[in-house]
């Protein structure tokens, strides 16, 4: 049980990093686009399906991406059915 709510508290963390991440230009070649891939990989089998199948906000000429919020949101319930 220990191990699930470890493994919820660290996909959290890799989406918070991927949504601090996004805010900001990475240089292809440098460390952080590295770190990002790995964020990518490990967050898109979860957010890719809800991007698809939840549209983005328009505010104006932006968009905002509801999906992390989603995930969040599960994550924090299932924890708290779990640990």
């Amino acid at each position: 049980m220990i191990l699930v709510c470890w493994a919820l508290s660290l996909y959290l963390v890799f989406v918070f990093a991927r949504i601090l991440l996004s805010w900001f230009p990475l240089d292809p070649s440098g460390a952080m686009a590295t770190v990002a891939g790995f964020l990518f990989t490990v967050t898109d089998p979860v957010l890719g399906p809800l991007r698809r199948a939840i549209p983005p906000v328009r505010l104006g000429a932006a968009a905002l991406d509801l999906s992390p919020l989603i995930v969040i949101l599960g994550i924090y319930i299932l924890r708290g059915i779990v640990c």
